[in-house]
């Protein structure tokens, strides 16, 4: 895990992070950006591989990804692995051992990383202080909690191509809100097929053979940890699901 004595060695000031240029993220009001200037207490780097949280550990610390990706998942005692999520620029990690004691889930960084760093101790003055950060707070779960539907409901019902075709919209939305994107289309994101399996509740095999699908049908192109949409058309239809306008979110 990274050493939150490292936190101080790098630091963005709030009021210049890169994050608050991009439109999907709300703007702070003059007291909001103050109290989050003061609840922050520095940066820590991690490395691609790092355990950010360890399920049945508690942290002291709380934190935002400011650069870089993670993805979040479970264990069982046979080292079987299922990803429940992934962490992006802007996303709000630590809550949950914040409020349970102890992480119900491990977190562990897909690339290298720079995160913004928070005293647990200070979510308590939020919520007492900040009506509009505690909204945000609650905001960031309930929003959290919505991703869980989602992927228990591919998990549960979806086909293979559903699911398959579901993420792969989800992780490139999420990378073109955050101008992730390296061209029009093509998503670059340190993930192996053996990642994605473990998103969806597949073996590796039948994750080669239906991405292979998608590639033969040329819906999508793949190649190392890039994969460009050809027809995003037909990949919401496989999804079953619309196109959908970003919506604005909070940012701590």
């Amino acid at each position: 895990m990274p050493d939150p004595k490292d936190a101080a060695r790098r630091q963005v000031p709030c009021e210049r992070c890169p994050l608050r240029k991009l439109e999907i993220f709300r703007p702070f009001t003059p007291e909001e950006l103050a109290f989050v200037t003061e609840f922050k207490t520095g940066e820590l780097t991690a490395e691609a591989g790092s355990m950010l949280f360890l399920e049945g550990t508690s942290s002291a610390h709380l934190y935002t990804v400011l650069s870089g990706w993670a993805f979040r998942y479970k264990l069982l005692p046979d080292g079987r692995r299922q990803i429940l999520n992934y962490c992006f620029p802007g996303d709000f990690i630590g809550l949950q051992g914040s409020v349970m004691h102890e992480m119900q889930h491990s977190i562990e960084a897909l690339s290298n990383m720079v995160l913004c760093v928070f005293q647990r101790e200070g979510l308590w003055r939020l919520f007492e202080t900040h009506a509009g950060l505690s909204f945000d707070v609650t905001w960031l779960s309930a929003r959290s909690e919505q991703i869980i539907d989602q992927q228990l409901l591919s998990v549960g019902r979806r086909s293979a191509v559903e699911r398959c075709a579901h993420l792969l919209l989800f992780l490139s939305r999420r990378a073109e809100e955050l101008n992730l994107m390296g061209a029009p289309d093509k998503v670059r994101i340190p993930i192996t097929q053996q990642h994605i399996a473990d998103t969806l509740g597949l073996s590796l095999v039948h994750t080669n053979r239906t991405l292979g699908r998608l590639i033969r049908d040329r819906v999508i192109r793949w190649k190392g940890q890039e994969y460009e949409i050809l027809n995003r058309r037909r990949l919401a239809d496989l999804a079953e699901e619309e196109e959908s306008a970003s919506v604005v979110r909070p940012l701590l």
